[in-house]
């Protein structure tokens, strides 16, 4: 029998685990027993549907995806032949939807002072739209979300201000009455806490998710967000401060700050954001819905290239947390 030294063995073994690693059967069986719905959203790796959901499905081994634009328009947008290609598309890499991740209340709130945000908001592909549009943004999110067999429409809490005080009564009024009538049609809406927005951080999320009180309202929690506003203790110091049990969704990306000392995006396991802990502490709480890439950082070069690589990361932080199988 030939020997074989210690050093070979181990480079051999690597060398099996990283062909394994690779393999789209192998990968889709870990991701799937995930206790979280693992997802991306798709624009973030292309607007080509098609060529999302196969990098999505084959190989990033994924059963989930979070829909916001597509073939160069805003899911809100899409033709009802368009939502019909899309759900072909779909059931072609056997992909099922997490929740329609609509620009609802990216706007500016009325009465109150014009947001610096308002013209200079990522809007991800979605056109501006003022306050009154808002009421059916919000019929055709539920309506999309309907045709797309998803119980979660995802908004945001108007463009910041200032100063929310004088405002901040009527802005949670808008979002329960929102909140209500999704619920009435079955729908639970997300609300993302967004750094451009009111709620921007973990604890201004608690504040908000407390003064609307209604079950059809959720988090989508975005620590990634958080530590771009400022609360660089998202994790933990942000989760802690939230209600657990109103967490229905889950965004990852992360932020670093450069040589300059300016905040900017990041792959998924370089930043503020540990997220082998944040995983751990979902798993902890029993959190059994969404963790989607939300990339947004684009140092390799293409959409593409910075989702693969952010994915990497996101799926050695997993690993790591115990929660890929």
């Amino acid at each position: 029998m030939q020997s074989i030294s210690r050093r070979g063995f181990l480079e051999g073994a690597g060398a099996l685990a990283a062909a394994l690693a690779l393999d789209p059967k192998l990968i889709r069986a870990q991701v799937a027993k995930s206790p979280f719905r693992v997802a991306v959203i798709n624009d973030e790796i292309s607007m080509d549907f098609d060529h999302a959901c196969h990098v999505a499905a084959r190989d990033f081994g994924m059963k989930w995806i979070e829909i916001r634009g597509m073939w160069g328009k805003n899911v809100l947008s899409l033709s009802d032949d368009e939502v019909e290609r899309a759900k072909k598309v779909l059931a072609k890499y056997e992909l099922s939807v997490t929740d329609i991740a609509s620009p609802l209340f990216k706007t500016d709130f009325p009465g109150a002072p014009k947001s610096k945000f308002s013209s200079a908001g990522d809007m991800h592909g979605a056109a501006e739209t003022t306050f009154k549009q808002q009421d059916k943004i919000l019929d055709r999110s539920i309506e999309l979300a309907k045709h797309f067999n998803t119980g979660k429409v995802r908004c945001f809490d108007f463009w910041r201000l200032e100063d929310q005080k004088p405002y901040r009564a009527a802005i949670d009024a808008k979002l329960q009455e929102a909140a209500e009538k999704a619920g009435k049609h079955g729908i639970l809406l997300v609300l993302e806490n967004e750094h451009e927005c009111n709620t921007g951080t973990g604890r201004e999320a608690a504040r908000t998710l407390a003064a609307v009180k209604t079950p059809h309202l959720a988090l989508n929690w975005d620590p990634g967000n958080a530590v771009m506003r400022g609360e660089l203790d998202a994790f933990p110091g942000g989760w802690d401060a939230l209600p657990k049990n109103r967490i229905h969704h889950c965004h990852v990306k992360n932020a670093q700050k450069n040589a300059a000392g300016k905040m900017e995006w990041a792959p998924v396991d370089i930043g503020y954001v540990n997220w082998t802990a944040q995983f751990k502490a979902l798993k902890a709480i029993g959190y059994h819905d969404a963790t989607s890439l939300e990339t947004h950082w684009r140092g390799a070069g293409t959409p593409e290239a910075s989702s693969r690589r952010s994915w990497d990361g996101m799926k050695r932080c997993l690993e790591n947390a115990g929660a890929l199988g």
